[in-house]
């Protein structure tokens, strides 16, 4: 491995780690500090705002990545993405004070919205930085520009805590005080460390040129966006904020467990880009890596549900434990799906398959939608994680169909093979074993035979991991 790419994978997964552990100390003191009602809410509030942020990005920020790991007139993409950000975040937000200027007895979520939204503004005015950062490779310093708001949250909730001083009123001061600095200190940091000039040029014809452009992306991020979070606003208006509250933790849970995911997602898009434009592809390598991948995955699945119930019970008082069984259980066997998702949706990305992506996301939106209209009103929760797996498995199956690489035609069987070992070494264990000490150790154990049985670990995989890289 070159020493560059390993301080660019160093750097993103440490910041990756850093973010995802303070991320856990925040929300483990919401979940416990708060009522069950309450925490709901605040979860509804922030659902509605990461899902009308990213559309407001109209994927333009995905876009910018590509156009700066191109060396295409980086300066003048960041300063139209930051006039984009403020001109639509600054709208967003009037709006919504509009709103509760002319309904005022609006309900306690909306006061929440108003209040949170202040702080989420200035992340999305941040994030044009970060997404340069992120097309120059410079993770070192979008680790920096990623962790300072959860620094500070961390920080504070747990220093209020301690003195018995935590309340909704707090944490919405803390969340906004977080967020704000982070666009500062990020914006000064990104003036000191990065190559591009911080200048603001107006320039019609290119802004909407770059508009152009991102439109077939625009429909992706509004599919993805309301995917992301629909079911949690669904259940929010359709059940109640105590029933949100419990699934917004399984789901949180979840998402912590995507972690190497998100170590190695953001590295893909900049190293895909230049392979494809050299014409120089790989397809042995890339069928390594998918292997390697939801390998991985699969092994976030079998610890996730071993000992969920005693564990979680234990952490949050009996609140989010026994409750949430069997909803993370389905929600885990969509981690390899996400896997495989991510790895085929940059290499259609790469390839400015654009179009191609719209449409798989119009399916999988469908699919979602109806699913949660379908399933939350007669399962709840658990109807929610369906939908959810539902829709991850329709998206892998258009993404398959669209496949033009033949090398990659069986990329999918490693994904069933590796979650088959997952869930056979798990249960296998649980059956056998009366002594739940030695489930963890002997089930791993089970799971590492079982794919070096099946062929999807191999004695020359180590060196090949060092060939990937170079």
């Amino acid at each position: 491995m070159s020493k560059v790419h390993f301080k660019n994978l160093s750097a993103n997964a440490l910041q990756l780690v850093v973010n995802q552990l303070l991320g856990l100390v925040i929300f483990y003191v919401l979940s416990t500090a708060l009522s069950k009602d309450a925490f709901g809410q605040l979860n509804l509030a922030l659902a509605i705002l990461l899902s009308a942020f990213n559309i407001l990005s109209c994927g333009m920020d995905q876009l910018i990545v590509k156009k700066i790991a191109a060396d295409e007139d980086k300066q003048s993409a960041l300063s139209l993405y930051i006039i984009h950000t403020t001109i639509t975040g600054l709208g967003f937000y009037v709006l919504l004070l509009i709103g509760f200027l002319l309904f005022p007895n609006v309900p306690a979520v909306y006061h929440i919205l108003l209040l949170i939204g202040i702080g989420k503004l200035m992340i999305y005015f941040s994030t044009a930085y970060k997404q340069a950062a992120n097309g120059l490779e410079m993770f070192k310093l979008l680790a920096w520009l990623s962790v300072i708001s959860n620094i500070v949250r961390s920080f504070c909730l747990v220093l209020f805590l301690l003195l018995h001083k935590l309340d909704l009123p707090v944490i919405i001061s803390i969340f906004i005080a977080g967020d704000v600095l982070e666009f500062i200190i990020g914006l000064t940091l990104f003036k000191r460390s990065a190559q591009i000039p911080v200048i603001i040029k107006w320039n019609k014809a290119k802004y909407l040129k770059l508009i152009h452009e991102a439109l077939p992306q625009m429909g992706v991020v509004l599919i993805t966006s309301s995917l992301a979070r629909f079911d949690w606003i669904f259940i929010g208006f359709m059940l109640s904020a105590i029933k949100l509250a419990e699934y917004s933790f399984a789901y949180k849970l979840f998402e912590i467990a995507m972690l190497p995911l998100l170590a190695i997602a953001p590295l893909l898009i900049p190293r895909f880009t230049k392979m494809f434009k050299q014409g120089e592809i790989n397809t042995d390598g890339l069928n390594f890596l998918i292997r390697i991948e939801v390998a991985v995955a699969a092994f976030t699945v079998l610890l996730l549900n071993i000992y969920w119930a005693p564990i979680i019970d234990w952490f949050t008082h009996g609140k989010y434990g026994a409750v949430n069984v069997n909803t993370i259980f389905i929600l885990s066997l969509c981690l390899p799906l996400l896997y495989m998702e991510n790895f085929l949706w940059t290499i259609f990305f790469a390839q400015d398959r654009l179009k191609m992506i719209l449409h798989a996301f119009m399916v999988t939106l469908a699919v979602n939608v109806v699913g949660d209209i379908i399933l939350i009103p007669i399962y709840k929760n658990e109807g929610a994680a369906v939908a959810f797996l539902l829709t991850c498995i329709a998206q892998i199956l258009f993404y398959m169909s669209k496949n033009t690489l033949p090398e990659l035609k069986k990329a999918w069987q490693p994904l069933i093979i590796c979650t088959a070992c997952a869930l056979g070494s798990g249960f296998g264990t649980k059956a056998l074993l009366s002594d739940n000490w030695l489930v963890i150790p002997v089930s791993v154990l089970f799971y590492v035979l079982l794919l070096i049985i099946t062929r999807q670990i191999k004695w020359n995989d180590k060196t090949r991991v060092k060939l990937m890289f170079n």
